[in-house]
């Protein structure tokens, strides 16, 4: 019985929340890449785009430096709908990210989640939405799974988590 108790408290989400960074593994996003304004949003000096420091459906809380309310998963539908209503910093050019965009978050050198948690906040160790259609099966898109940091194809009925970005200005 015993073992089944802790055999249930690891698969527990508060403790598998706990990030793991491998030292000896470069970091792919430092956080002197990024600059977070308190407007809720995160500029990426690399790529040029702009995220939204938390997870959709949250709202960023300034003072406490934290994600308010609980993220939301949405279809592939939904999420495409969220990007053209979403104003975080009153911004109106929110978009879904492509594959690439939002492998560019990544962080390598950890996982559950596989983010630069200092940057960006409210993450889910679960699949994010890319705005990438599958090319053999246009019922699938792409998700980027941050526990891991991996890649798969999930069926755009299904349920995932988002965060938007925008172009914030065109690299030379």
């Amino acid at each position: 019985m015993k073992s089944l108790l802790v055999g249930l408290l690891l698969l527990s989400p508060a403790v598998m929340a706990v990030q793991t960074c491998y030292t000896g593994v470069t970091e792919t996003t430092p956080a002197t890449r990024f600059t977070v304004s308190v407007d809720g949003t995160v500029s990426d000096s690399v790529t040029g785009l702009m995220w939204q420091t938390c997870s959709y459906g949250q709202g960023y809380d300034v003072a406490t430096n934290s994600c308010i309310n609980s993220a939301v998963k949405v279809n592939w539908q939904e999420a495409l709908r969220a990007a053209v209503n979403d104003r975080t910093g009153a911004y109106t050019d929110w978009q879904v990210p492509n594959n690439k965009e939002l492998a560019s978050i990544l962080e390598h050198s950890c996982v559950t989640p596989s983010i630069n948690q200092s940057v960006f906040l409210g993450n889910k160790s679960e699949n994010y939405w890319t705005n990438t259609s599958g090319i053999a099966d246009k019922t699938s898109a792409w998700v980027y799974t941050f526990d891991r940091g991996l890649n798969s194809l999930h069926d755009k009925t299904s349920f995932v988590y988002l965060r938007l970005v925008r172009y914030e200005k065109k690299l030379a």
